[in-house]
């Protein structure tokens, strides 16, 4: 489902996390890395209904010939309701990228890429803000190990979008669900990614009863494409990506302008959405030069 009709128009009229050893299978525990830049992570949305995950893995830098993206998210996946509890759903489509992990994510891996699994809400009242028990967080919280472990992925990108609280009886988000979640998730994937797309009330919902997991996020980004928005989540700047792009709906001037402040102001990261699988490199060029000091080679 694409997330961005809603955004475009927001962001129209704005003006403006610490990673561990993944347990992974063996064939992706030693992932080639051609060579290491130094800069912000780039990371980049692809929407599986329509794209293939193996476009992350294009991109290279023609000075050196590291990897352009860092992270890949997968999305999405879905957080739906059964008239009882919240479950984890897989579309058709996110359901054949994890039946097909050994050519749709480890090449990515091996390649030193991060692949997460993002999740967002499906139109059926049920969210990550809205859980009426601190067990029922944590069953949910289970789910979602187990999927990272299952399919040996890096980790969970939380998106609290388009999940319609209250529709068929749930419950509207209140201010401990989405911080039980994130501590019994975190419990559960110790040394895995557990990031923070910027929107929704989950991401005003980060502190309860004096505990906060605004620092248990490895990374936090901003939501609205084309803009300048320090996110919700770690303090530190190494951790979040202010800046954000849609690589067809931000132009490349922007795109340039946006990586230039995060390299002079300090940010770690750097947001992108929607890589298809045109060549994009020329585009990407215009980023990569400012964050890296490099033009970007494309390999089909």
């Amino acid at each position: 489902m694409k997330r961005r009709t809603l955004l475009t128009a927001v962001a129209a009229g704005t003006a403006a996390a610490a990673t561990g050893a993944a347990v992974l299978p063996a064939e992706a525990k030693k992932p080639h890395h051609p060579t290491q830049k130094s800069g912000p992570l780039t990371v980049a949305y692809i929407e599986v209904n329509n794209h293939s995950m193996l476009n992350a893995g294009k991109y290279t830098l023609a000075d050196g010939g590291a990897q352009v993206i860092d992270i890949a998210n997968i999305f999405a996946a879905n957080i739906n309701y059964d008239d009882s509890k919240a479950y984890l759903y897989f579309n058709p489509q996110v359901q054949n990228v994890l039946d097909n992990v050994a050519t749709q994510v480890r090449p990515l891996q091996k390649k030193g890429i991060k692949v997460l699994l993002s999740v967002l809400g499906n139109h059926q009242g049920a969210g990550f803000a809205n859980f009426p028990t601190k067990k029922a967080a944590d069953a949910f919280a289970k789910e979602l190990a187990n999927a990272v472990r299952r399919y040996g992925l890096d980790g969970i990108d939380f998106d609290d979008e388009y999940a319609e609280y209250g529709k068929n009886g749930t419950g509207q988000p209140n201010d401990f669900s989405f911080v039980y979640l994130v501590q019994a998730l975190r419990k559960r994937l110790p040394n895995k990614l557990i990031t923070l797309y910027d929107i929704g009330p989950s991401a005003d919902r980060l502190e309860y009863n004096g505990q906060s997991v605004a620092n248990t996020f490895d990374y936090a980004w901003n939501a609205f494409y084309g803009t300048w928005i320090v996110p919700h989540g770690p303090t530190a700047k190494s951790r979040v990506s202010p800046a954000a792009i849609w690589y067809s709906g931000t132009s490349s001037a922007s795109a340039a302008r946006l990586a230039q402040r995060t390299v002079d102001e300090g940010y770690g990261l750097f947001l992108t959405y929607d890589l298809t699988a045109a060549d994009t490199s020329s585009y990407m060029t215009a980023f990569t030069q400012k964050l890296y000091g490099s033009a970007t080679t494309y390999t089909p």
